[in-house]
């Protein structure tokens, strides 16, 4: 039998050989959803008055402490706005054990890090160490808060430094817009109608004494609370808490009472001038509930609903429809919370459109709070809505950081310990009717201040047209 040449001159090869085959793997899919609630914390007290909070996590091998102090910018002597600001930077500025330098290097060498600031509540102080340095940690964070130096030459260089800081905040259009808000919400003589870190004026009066006399007349641990997150396998825990910051002492004076919050929601528009601007922050809020208000929940889940995500409201029109700018969001901020009312949180709208169109994108967003008023949300909205807010969850309070901070504000705000784990299950239960008139009763068309960052011979002609309120112009330095 003779050969029989291939196309390709080859010859064949008899019967075809068998092809080899392939195993493929299961396709992986998703397991049965774990069940996550919010930490617990355990709750106790010091000897020295320290209220403490620990939550075991385990796995999680850097600790996060969180120490809330209740010196409120509300208590700043007059004339000093800005005092709490600076004591808070220099509590890592040396102690009676190490000068400014050494302190630096102790914490480096436990790979800590340690920041602090002030705002309206009072004053936070927040450490990070790997779980198996925390004993000295803690006991670099107990030296800070016990007997810190407040050298001369470090006040006077934190000092300047802020200085330096406050023009470069009324060049950002965003900060400038914050600022005129907040002076426009609340009445003059309140410290919120005042920049939180203080102005050029109060901030240059400030020297070593001024803060030392801050520091010994509110820094305390009666009135201060602990709150510490990790894994605290291996670790003696109460051992190294009595041996830190333990050993803090202090006045056990009682705390000065807050002043309640008030402010002027009439409509209105400020615009702050600024010339040449292609751009126009917008600003557009006014106070409402805070956490202890039973419509809370639904207050949040509404606004998000409003301007909480690109898929949002606001976002939809502005951004989509129309291309004005690149997102616009909605949202709540405590500025403080107290179970007697005294409290508010600043519900606010921003974003920044393009000069020309500054009119027709504020005609559109106060249309679409018309809309909201009239027809409502939809089922789909709120749907999206409490998926995002509660199934992220679990992602967001991945680190220890983020599980101490949430803890440390509940603390601030007189919250229970399990308040954050009953929220997401009071969301998961608000219907689209309560998400409707929170968001309504937050964002009523008529009450709500709006501040303007942009260049006012181009904007305020159209603003006016629009009729949702007297305006007026301000410079803008």
């Amino acid at each position: 039998m003779s050969e029989t040449a291939t196309p390709e001159g080859s010859t064949a090869a008899g019967p075809q050989e068998a092809r080899p085959s392939m195993d493929f793997h299961p396709q992986p899919h998703g397991g049965t959803p774990k069940p996550w609630a919010f930490p617990a914390p355990e709750r106790g007290t010091l000897p020295n008055g320290l209220t403490l909070l620990r939550c075991h996590r385990p796995g999680q091998q850097v600790v996060a402490v969180e120490v809330s102090l209740l010196a409120p910018l509300d208590a700043e002597p007059e004339g000093l706005d800005g005092v709490a600001t600076i004591m808070a930077r220099a509590l890592s500025e040396g102690t009676d054990k190490h000068d400014a330098e050494e302190f630096a290097a102790e914490l480096e060498r436990c790979g800590a890090t340690l920041d602090a600031y002030a705002d309206h509540p009072g004053v936070r102080v927040a450490l990070e160490v790997p779980a198996s340095r925390l004993t000295k940690a803690l006991g670099l964070l107990a030296d800070a808060l016990r007997a810190p130096a407040f050298p001369e030459g470090e006040i006077e260089r934190l000092v300047n430094n802020r200085l330096d800081e406050i023009p470069h905040e009324l060049a950002n259009p965003a900060r400038r817009a914050a600022k005129e808000l907040s002076k426009e919400l609340f009445p003059a003589g309140a410290r919120m109608s005042r920049p939180r870190q203080g102005t050029e004026e109060t901030v240059a009066r400030i020297d070593a004494g001024a803060v030392r006399a801050f520091y010994q007349a509110h820094v305390r641990p009666g009135t201060a609370t602990a709150v510490v997150v990790g894994d605290f396998d291996g670790i003696d825990l109460d051992a190294a808490l009595a041996d830190t910051l333990g050993a803090w002492t202090g006045s056990t004076a009682e705390p000065q009472r807050p002043t309640p919050i008030t402010s002027d929601d009439t409509g209105r528009v400020v615009i702050v001038d600024r010339p040449g601007s292609v751009q126009t922050q917008l600003l557009i809020g006014r106070t409402g509930a805070d956490r202890h208000e039973r419509v809370w929940p639904a207050q949040v889940l509404g606004t998000y609903c409003l301007g909480g995500t690109l898929t949002s409201r606001l976002d939809r029109v502005l951004r989509e429809e129309k291309g004005y700018t690149y997102g616009v969001r909605a949202f709540g901020q405590v500025l403080r919370s107290a179970p007697d009312g005294s409290g508010a949180a600043l519900l606010a709208i921003s974003g920044s459109v393009a000069t020309d169109v500054t009119g027709p994108a504020l005609a559109d967003l106060w249309q679409v709070l018309r809309t909201l008023a009239a027809e409502g949300l939809t089922d789909d909205e709120r749907d999206v809505a409490v998926r995002n807010l509660v199934g992220v969850a679990p992602l967001k309070y991945e680190t220890a950081a983020a599980v101490a901070g949430t803890l440390a504000d509940q603390v601030e705000q007189h919250l229970p310990d399990d308040f954050q784990g009953e929220l997401y299950a009071r969301l998961a239960e608000t219907g689209t009717v309560e998400a409707t008139a929170a968001a309504v009763n937050a964002f009523p068309a008529d009450r709500l201040v709006a501040v303007l960052v942009g260049d006012a011979s181009q904007i305020a002609g159209p603003v006016r047209e629009l009729g949702i309120g007297e305006v007026k112009v301000v410079t803008g330095s």
